[in-house]
């Protein structure tokens, strides 16, 4: 099956939702308001004051940070109307004066809109995943579920080609549908090390490796299906980013900066058990976004005990102080 038909955040209200576990997705959303309330106020100057926007929402997934980038822009930039367009699986309309919202169904690794009909694109934690896994990786990464440390050359080559060719995609699509001057905002999970394998992006789906192998030995997956599985993502350096946006050619960098946020920012303050609690809400945040996709290669029923054995990992590790941090990079661009 194609990554684009199971790379899904979990939905729903449940204890495993997207909607309940996102807290460290709204987090660094507000870090990175300053930049993106500059990109809109130096486009508005730009207009001279236009009577109307249309703005587009990329990889907005559900639950309750999906309309906070686009509530703030209506509070900070009083215009007659706004047009929004969330972009994710689902489509819906409806309008919430003075804004006329509609979603758009598809990849944004194809076009999605008219040509020269957006005004303003934002995206965050969307484009780090990847249109699919390489043929190299599936051959190649037998004994990882990601990019490691112990992954042939061969891996770590493919999974960054493969992003340089999403990426440069997504930014030739989005130049055809974005006026000139028009600006983009995208926050992507990445790292500051130019090291590929560095701990900054890897090391979570290390200790997840580690619970599948731990599921393996009790003989509850198979170790084929193991060696079978890697995650369809790639988590650039601002380096990369940089040259990727300067090789493709229609956007100018305005401002490009990383930002850490501790992995506790995933908790959701109360812990009754013990402060190393905090790191089972890790594993509910990352359950509630790759459960699809484990789901659709090990089944259902490995969820429950997998993550419990997650949790427990990662609340193991932090308790013999290793703090680790999410790393995002982000980069505010004008249309030339």
């Amino acid at each position: 099956m194609e990554v684009k038909q199971v790379l899904h955040m979990n939905g729903g209200l449940g204890d495993t939702s997207y909607a309940n576990n996102s807290l460290l997705q709204r987090k660094v959303i507000s870090m990175t308001k300053p930049i993106t309330e500059e990109a809109i106020t130096e486009l508005y100057i730009s207009m001279n004051a236009p009577k109307n926007l249309c703005m587009a929402e990329l990889g907005c997934s559900s639950g309750p940070n999906t309309m906070v980038v686009a509530t703030e822009l209506v509070k900070m930039v009083h215009l007659p109307m706004f047009q929004l367009e969330l972009q994710d699986h689902e489509t819906s309309r409806g309008r919430v004066s003075p804004c006329f919202v509609s979603a758009v169904p598809g990849s944004f690794y194809g076009r999605l809109f008219p040509s020269r009909t957006l005004h303003f694109i934002h995206s965050s934690y969307s484009l780090m995943w990847l249109s699919k896994i390489p043929k190299e990786v599936e051959l190649l990464n037998k004994d990882n579920i990601y990019m490691a440390s112990a992954s042939p050359r061969q891996v770590i080559d493919a999974y960054y080609n493969q992003f340089r060719t999403d990426f440069s995609t997504f930014l030739r699509c989005r130049s055809e549908e974005v006026v000139s001057g028009g600006r983009m905002v995208l926050t992507i999970l990445g790292r500051k090390s130019e090291d590929a394998c560095s701990k900054d992006c890897c090391y979570l789906w290390e200790l997840l490796a580690l619970a599948l192998k731990q599921m393996v030995a009790e003989g509850v997956i198979e170790e084929e299906k193991l060696q079978s599985f890697n995650i369809p993502q790639y988590t650039p350096s601002p380096t990369e980013v940089r040259k990727e946006v300067e090789k493709e050619g229609s956007f100018s960098i305005d401002h490009l900066e990383t930002l850490e946020i501790p992995w506790a920012a995933c908790g959701k303050g109360h812990y009754p058990a013990g402060a190393e609690d905090r790191y089972y809400d890790v594993g509910s945040c990352m359950r509630s976004v790759v459960e699809p996709l484990l789901v659709q290669h090990f089944g259902a029923s490995t969820m429950d005990p997998l993550f419990d054995k997650y949790s427990k990992i990662l609340c193991h590790r932090m308790a013999n102080g290793e703090e680790a941090k999410f790393v995002s990079v982000t980069v505010s661009m004008t249309r030339i």
